[in-house]
């Protein structure tokens, strides 16, 4: 017996040095010469190096491996499960647990495990809530940890958050992978409140759980809250990896504000991954510095990466794209063709909308139309809402219709909606009728679709109209995103302001200020655009509801805050308004600031009297 498991050893150790199919053949015959082929033990460790081989069909070599053992124990017949549950036909592994199970052998964890990962890949509910019941009828596998780590990833993938969590809950032991699958379930979910329920929980954090709760946080529109689980990270001294850094980078990215990019930019060359050798993490510093307003800054970052691949690219020309420097933009896309980095899909985003914001209708057009021939990018909806949004906004709504009956997939909504909006900038109601129905349809609870539609029937006096749409959100009980702005003070900190806030501190001071600021105006030529306003109202009270708008409230604030001569820069969720685009040009030319403002679309660079957008927006 001795002999035999010295054997036995020396054979598995040579199996697992094996990397080809002669080797495994070779060995295989040592196997038969030494009288061990029908040692389970042996036979497994050689049957998942051959199924481990892609290019060896499983039906062939590694089933007749199979068939040679007499008596396979659970974990040989496990071994030819997983591969066909890796590799396909999931019908063929459940047929052999279904032969495992006739002849009364009992499976191993690892055999459930396997097949729970393969009704997960499928999405098949029905055949996991089936091994569910296996392992209930099977026995002995309630305090099993990796079979219901197996089962609470399976109902997750299969999109059963409530059956992940009954599992989770009633396992009488569990580790962090236990706690992390659920966590990212709820984050995806949006549901970051359970998430942080979960993660308070969890006694011993890893940094993939801390990640998770930093992604999940800015991928969910909360870069606050992900700034704050990121400093946790930070003061319990967690080890920081590059998709940690990508997490919390997008989050500085959403808040836009100078103090955040510069402390996140510290801690990442602090940890290694700032100097420019970090593809993964330079690309995201690009996208940072070009949402926080600082181009200038994301380009410096592009130039000193010492590799470039498409996200570094793509990052960049968008960059330029949403704050105007549309030639920038071109200029690098065609350096980028001169590389060997193939542009995607994301990298024609940056360039169409660089042509929209432009109205380079023609050049946009061209780009569209040769982009799979010349470069395999086949259209995307996501590149057809580009265009949609390139044609509609210079006015040519009846070529975005044409362009969406040609389309070869389903429009989604981003097309509809880019259609819905243009329609809404150039005053037509029709148009935004057909745009509407369909987005009613696609999105039934977004309310900024029924805004738009609303705020077209106003922009042209369709009051009673305006009153239907109005009665429709009321009926579906829709709330509106209030909207607000943010800017940075002198000393770093973040204010915020609704439109019509009364709660700031300086709120006084600040009324003050914008009053006196809106008189010069007047004294150079200004009068309220009073059509901003969306409302059925008489003229006076238009003039006070321009007022409060929240972006006006931040300018005043900056003004007071900052030092003569910095540059004002103003984040807003919303799109600006044509009463404020006219109030932060005038304010530019009348104090010589630099005032940027970044609203839901694009950045607005104002100096001397002046917007990049020229007016086009």
């Amino acid at each position: 017996m001795a002999v035999q498991r010295v054997l036995e050893s020396e054979v598995v150790r040579i199996v697992e040095k094996c990397s080809t199919l002669n080797h495994a053949k070779q060995v295989h015959a040592h196997i038969y010469r030494n009288n061990l082929h029908q040692c389970s033990y042996v036979i497994t460790k050689l049957l998942r190096l051959v199924t481990s081989l892609t290019h060896v069909p499983l039906h062939s070599y590694p089933r007749l491996i199979f068939a040679q053992v007499h008596t396979p124990n659970p974990f040989l017949w496990t071994a030819l499960i997983r591969a066909y549950a890796i590799r396909g036909p999931l019908s063929q592994a459940l047929r052999l647990f279904c032969s495992m199970r006739k002849r009364r052998i009992t499976p191993v964890s690892f055999t459930f495990v396997a097949l729970f990962a393969a009704s997960g890949a499928a999405q098949d509910i029905t055949l996991g809530a089936q091994l569910h019941a296996q392992t209930l009828l099977v026995g002995g596998f309630h305090s099993d940890m990796y079979v219901n780590n197996a089962m609470i990833d399976m109902y997750v993938k299969c999109g059963f958050t409530r059956c992940a969590r009954k599992v989770f809950d009633e396992m009488p032991e569990r580790d962090v992978v236990s706690w992390t699958g659920l966590i990212v379930a709820y984050a995806r979910r949006g549901d970051m409140k359970a998430a942080q329920d979960l993660f308070d929980g969890l006694p011993v954090k890893d940094m993939v759980v801390w990640t998770a709760m930093v992604t999940g946080y800015a991928q969910n529109g909360m870069p606050e809250n992900a700034v704050e689980i990121f400093r946790r990270l930070v003061d319990e001294g967690v080890e920081i990896d590059e998709v940690t850094l990508v997490g919390v980078i997008s989050a500085c990215a959403q808040l836009g504000a100078s103090v955040y990019a510069k402390w996140i930019r510290d801690i990442a060359e602090s940890s290694g991954f700032g100097d420019g050798s970090s593809v993964l993490v330079g690309s995201a510093l690009i996208d940072m510095y070009s949402k926080c307003g600082n181009v200038e800054e994301a380009y410096n970052i592009f130039k000193g990466m010492r590799e470039r691949n498409v996200f570094s690219y793509s990052s960049m020309i968008v960059g330029f794209a949403i704050h105007g420097q549309v030639h920038a933009a071109m200029k690098l896309f065609y350096d980028m063709l001169e590389t060997d980095v193939k542009p995607n899909h994301v990298t024609f985003v940056g360039v169409l909308t660089a042509c929209s914001h432009a109205s380079l209708v023609d050049l946009g057009q061209q780009i569209f139309a040769t982009m799979e021939k010349y470069y395999g990018v086949a259209p995307t909806p996501q590149l057809y809402a580009c265009m949609a949004d390139l044609l509609g906004r210079a006015g040519y709504l009846e070529k975005v219709i044409r362009l969406v009956e040609r389309m070869p997939m389903k429009p989604d909504g981003a097309v509809w909606g880019a259609l819905l909006g243009a329609s809404y900038v150039h005053g037509n109601p029709e148009v935004a009728e057909i745009a509407s129905k369909h987005l009613f349809e696609l999105e039934p609870d977004n309310m900024g679709n029924y805004l738009l539609l609303s705020n077209t029937y106003a922009s042209v006096g369709r009051w009673d109209d305006v009153s239907r749409v109005r009665k429709w959100i009321r009926e579906k009980n829709l709330k509106k995103d209030p909207g607000c702005s943010w800017v940075e003070g002198k000393n770093g900190m973040i204010h915020k302001f609704a439109a019509g806030d009364v709660k700031h501190p300086q709120i006084n001071e600040i009324k003050k200020e914008l009053d006196e600021l809106l008189e010069r105006l007047k004294g150079i030529g200004y009068q309220p655009n009073l059509s901003s306003v969306l409302y059925d109202v008489n003229d006076y009270e238009k003039r006070l509801l321009l007022m409060s708008h929240s972006e006006k409230l931040a300018l005043a604030f900056g003004l007071l805050s900052t030092d003569a001569g910095s540059t004002i820069k103003i984040m807003k969720n919303l799109r600006i308004c044509k009463d404020c685009h006219i109030v932060m040009c005038g304010a530019s030319r009348l104090t010589g600031r630099k005032i940027v403002v970044r609203d839901n679309t694009r950045f607005h660079h104002f100096f001397n009297g002046a917007c990049s957008c020229r007016n086009f927006w």
